[in-house]
């Protein structure tokens, strides 16, 4: 569960306004604090969890390369919006970063329980089919594979604010970043 965490806080990292930072040796969950007097513990590599982690971190950094919508409107109010941050009863929240552009969108969705969520219900700004960008919860990261199977489409169903909506699989300790099709 540690791992699963420490995968779901660096999505909801990467996602949120502000430029990012990381000390060294969390990317690959290096367990003792980092000292200038010695490299980093590149053993634990040899365990798949720390592995995934890294490979994680890589993901969630070429991802944030790719997407404008992640880093464009930084600094500018209509680069954030919450789509739902109360909902405490999940111990769920999501967003949608924008970038300059309308068609530059992404929707991030974080689950801070053990729990999975199935059919769980997400209101959107665009309609269509959103492609899974990144599942933190994915076997390559050390996951247990509970997801979207990559995509997802929205119904005429409102909630949160909008007029179509998701039927999602939140995986549990988990982290989606989903983005629309064009």
């Amino acid at each position: 569960q540690k791992h699963a965490n420490l995968r779901a806080l660096y999505g909801y990292m990467f996602v949120h306004p502000g430029k990012k930072l990381m000390f060294m040796g969390g990317e690959i969950g290096q367990w003792r604090e980092w000292n200038h007097d010695w490299q980093l513990d590149w053993e634990v590599l040899g365990d798949p969890r720390h592995a995934g982690l890294q490979r994680w971190v890589h993901d969630l950094n070429r991802c944030y390369a790719q997407e404008p919508s992640l880093w464009e409107a930084d600094h500018e109010p209509p680069g954030f919006s919450w789509i739902d941050c109360n909902d405490h009863e999940h111990s769920i929240i999501a967003l949608v970063r924008r970038g300059r552009s309308s068609e530059e969108l992404t929707v991030a969705v974080v689950n801070f329980t053990p729990v999975p969520r199935r059919a769980y219900r997400l209101g959107v700004p665009r309609s269509g089919t959103y492609t899974e960008l990144l599942n933190s919860d994915a076997d390559i990261y050390g996951g247990g594979n509970v997801g979207n199977q990559g995509a997802v489409n929205t119904v005429d169903q409102p909630s949160h604010g909008h007029a179509h909506s998701l039927s999602l699989t939140v995986p549990p300790l988990g982290f989606v970043l989903l983005k629309p099709n064009k």
